[in-house]
């Protein structure tokens, strides 16, 4: 089932779609050849945004917790792919130790805890959970929504290594962003695996350097297709230090935001688009999906702090093109999450909101989630359908600018290491 794009300006992803069938053997050469040089994040999910003239991401995730949201029809490509992260990082590891986000009460994440633990136990490793909690002496069991338990025990500290009682791991799996910055406990593991690494915590990561890298492959994958690199990459500038409520660092906002706009009307016109567009401020740093504010005029910035709005924390701020969601499932506005392990596509799901509009953050309260329901290993894309009229090739294209949201992530992780910086 794909959701119906209720704009008729789906010519340009119509043709998007089909250029990029027709072009899927250098695609995937491409991508095989940035794989050989550049090393994929561990895991990753990927927000797309699908207006009908225009297909892009606009967030990636590099510590996916909506695991839970795959079905079990996908659990098979997650396992496969689980496998080959793991024999090509360490090829004799036994023991995998996960350690969660601090809210790990949330009924949802722990379905997400134990779908994460299933696919690496079929990946042929023993999982268990340590805390991040220095208060927790002992090991607590969390009841699941629909039975069972999961238990999560006190992370113990040894020299150079991090394991739990008895349990000794070779790659440790971090499922939190780290948003309070990096635990002493974390800190100097140079025997283990430490996945993803420190630095693609948010005490490091910012958005604008993720987008930087993205829209440097944007251009080298539209040259590869000779297709116009904005149809898959939005606009973006950033403000330093910008404190909204105290009206500090507002002039720089205002003028990207202009100039943001200007940009995204000459595209409008350009490809003969009608709509009004707008662009997204928001912190440059935190994947909450707070203080997300959505602007379509310069006087708008000014209305939204008079009015008190869900204002970001001061910080640096991003201005991003906005891109539309012109998808709709069951009356709802719907995006696509793209869920991927190593260098694989292991599925995805949409994200479904009943009371947002096009323009705003679905990722919030009353937000539900449909799998994508093509998404099986045994629905490869049909080239020489009619595009738009096959959920396979839909959600190859999908998987398609996902992967290049990955890979950008991996150039992102390379230009933020540390220790590339004392050994360059």
């Amino acid at each position: 089932m794909v959701p119906h794009l209720i704009t008729s300006l789906n010519g340009p992803i119509n043709e998007l779609e089909q250029r990029i069938l027709e072009s899927m053997p250098a695609i995937e050469r491409w991508f095989r050849l940035e794989w050989m040089e550049h090393t994929p994040p561990f895991y990753c999910s990927v927000d797309l945004r699908n207006a009908g003239f225009k297909l892009a991401p606009v967030d990636t995730d590099l510590f996916p917790s909506g695991f839970n949201h795959l079905t079990p029809e996908m659990l098979p490509l997650a396992v496969q792919a689980a496998m080959a992260a793991i024999e090509k990082i360490c090829p004799e590891a036994k023991n995998l130790l996960v350690i969660p986000a601090a809210q790990t009460r949330s009924s949802f994440y722990l379905a997400n805890l134990q779908r994460l633990i299933a696919v690496f136990t079929q990946a042929g490793l023993n999982v268990r959970l340590g805390s991040l909690d220095p208060a927790l002496k002992q090991p607590q069991t969390l009841p699941l929504a629909e039975g069972g338990e999961l238990t999560l025990e006190p992370l113990m500290r040894n020299r150079g290594r991090l394991g739990l009682k008895n349990f000794d791991p070779c790659t440790i799996l971090l499922n939190t962003d780290l948003p309070e910055g990096v635990p002493k406990v974390l800190q100097g593991l140079h025997e283990q695996y430490l996945l993803p690494p420190l630095h693609a915590g948010w005490s490091v990561r910012r958005k604008s350097q993720h987008l930087r890298s993205y829209e440097e492959l944007a251009k080298k994958f539209a040259k590869l297709l000779g297709m116009d690199p904005w149809l898959i990459n939005p606009m973006h500038a950033l403000c330093g230090q910008v404190d909204i409520r105290d009206s500090a660092g507002l002039d720089c906002v205002r003028g990207h935001v202009e100039t943001l706009l200007g940009k995204i009307k000459r595209k409008y016109k350009e490809y003969g688009i009608s709509e009004r567009p707008f662009v997204v401020v928001k912190p440059d740093s935190g994947s909450s999906g707070m203080g997300i504010l959505t602007v379509r005029d310069v006087k708008d910035v000014d209305a939204l702090v008079r009015a008190g709005a869900d204002l970001p924390a001061p910080g640096a701020m991003l201005v991003q093109e906005g891109v539309p969601t012109y998808e709709r499932m069951h009356d709802a506005v719907a995006e696509p999450v793209v869920y991927m392990i190593d260098r694989y596509v292991v599925g995805g799901f949409y994200r479904v909101h009943a009371e947002r509009g096009i323009d705003e953050n679905l990722c919030a309260p009353g937000s539900r989630y449909v799998p994508l329901a093509f998404a099986s290993s045994t629905q490869l894309p049909k080239r020489g359908e009619k595009p738009g009229a096959s959920p396979p090739n839909r959600f190859y294209m999908y998987g398609v600018i996902g992967r290049l949201a990955m890979a950008a992530a991996s150039y992102e992780l390379e230009a933020t290491d540390p220790e590339a910086e004392v050994y360059a």
